[in-house]
């Protein structure tokens, strides 16, 4: 894997392991900053549910970071595929459903790598 692809990899892993962080243990300290839009009695309401979407994105990243250590060139490629497609596609569901800028943060870095990650098989 290239170089580039290593790191975005790693920052989207890292932005997932930020968003565990926000929705299990901030999400009623910093939930209400980062969603203005929202009415702020919605946090404690909905701490636990914000947990447990955030254990998933802890999934996510523990899947990206997995590929760090395969080193079989097409499992890390087909696991690295999977597991980017996944956060994509949660990305792009989350800026429909609840902010577009989800797609901006979420999507887009995903969307890009896993371009570049099937450009780089097919060379």
């Amino acid at each position: 894997m290239s170089i580039l692809i290593s790191i975005l990899i790693a920052l989207i892993a890292f932005l997932h392991l930020y968003f565990l962080y926000f929705e299990m243990f901030a999400w009623t300290t910093k939930g209400p900053k980062i969603f203005r839009g929202f009415p702020k009695d919605l946090f404690p309401k909905t701490k636990s549910m914000a947990a447990n979407q955030g254990l998933y994105n802890g999934f996510l990243a523990a899947g990206l970071i997995w590929t760090f250590f395969i080193s079989d060139l097409d499992w890390k490629f087909n696991i690295s595929v999977f597991f980017l497609s996944c956060v994509a596609i949660a990305g792009i569901y989350g800026g429909m459903t609840v902010s577009k800028k989800i797609t901006y943060v979420q999507a887009a870095p995903a969307l890009l790598t896993l371009v570049l990650l099937i450009v780089m098989k097919l060379m």
